[in-house]
C-alpha cells in the first residue's frame, strides 16, 4: 500500500519497501517522475530534501537603520534604540477580572545618537521597555497617527530587551514623531 507524502516543492510517493517516488518539476534534485527509474532511498531523499530546505533558506544579516533614517510608510527596520521614557496610554482589562486577556497601550520615547521617535508598545511589549534600557526592535514599521510618525512593532516583528545596554547617547533634539507630514493628491495635468 502506498502512502502520499509531501515536502514542499517535492511530493512523492513511499512505497512498502522503503523507497520513494518523486514526482516534481523541480531541477533542483536530479530526480526522475517515472516510478521504474525515479526509485530512491527514502534516507537519500530525506537528506536532499534538507540540504535543499537550509540552502534555500538561509537567514540574511538584518542591516540596522537609525532613527534619522526613518520615513512615513516604510517597514522592515531593525534598530538598536534606548528607552527615554514610557508613559502608559490605554489598559483594558482587569488582569484578576472576568475578562482573560487584557489591552495594553504605551508610548515609549526611544532613540540612539542621530534622534528620537515615539514607540508605541502594545501588551506584552509594554513590559520590555523600561527606562534606561536598551533595545532592539525587528521587523520595526512606522506609522502614522495625527500626521506624525509612530515606531511599531507587531505580531510579525520583535522587540529584544539587550544586555550590555547601548554605549550610544541618546540625540533628544531631533525628535522625528514632532515633524507632521501632510498627505497631498497629485493631479497630473
Amino acid at each position: 500500500m502506498n502512502g502520499h507524502y509531501s515536502y514542499n516543492p517535492l511530493p512523492c510517493i513511499l512505497d512498502t519497501d522503503g523507497l520513494v517516488s518523486v514526482i516534481t518539476h523541480s531541477s533542483d534534485l536530479i530526480v526522475l517522475a517515472s516510478r521504474a527509474q525515479g526509485r530512491v532511498s527514502l534516507l537519500w531523499f530525506l537528506k536532499e530534501c534538507w540540504k535543499m530546505a537550509e540552502s534555500k533558506t538561509g537567514l540574511r544579516k538584518p542591516v540596522f537603520t537609525k532613527v534619522e533614517q526613518l520615513r512615513p510608510g516604510t517597514s522592515g527596520h531593525t534598530l538598536t534604540v534606548k528607552v527615554v521614557n514610557s508613559k502608559m496610554v490605554l489598559q483594558k482589562g482587569r488582569p484578576d477580572g472576568p475578562q482573560v486577556r487584557q489591552m495594553r497601550i504605551a508610548e515609549c520615547l526611544v532613540g540612539d545618537e542621530t534622534g528620537i521617535v515615539i514607540f508605541t508598545a502594545r501588551n506584552d511589549q509594554v513590559d520590555l521597555m523600561k527606562e534606561g534600557s536598551t533595545v532592539i526592535l525587528r521587523n520595526a514599521k512606522i506609522d502614522m497617527f495625527k500626521g506624525s510618525m509612530r515606531l511599531a512593532v507587531d505580531k510579525w516583528g520583535r522587540v529584544e530587551v539587550t544586555e550590555p545596554d547601548a554605549s550610544f547617547s541618546v540625540k533628544e533634539d531631533n525628535n522625528l514623531s514632532l515633524v507632521e507630514y501632510e498627505l497631498v493628491n497629485v493631479v497630473d495635468g
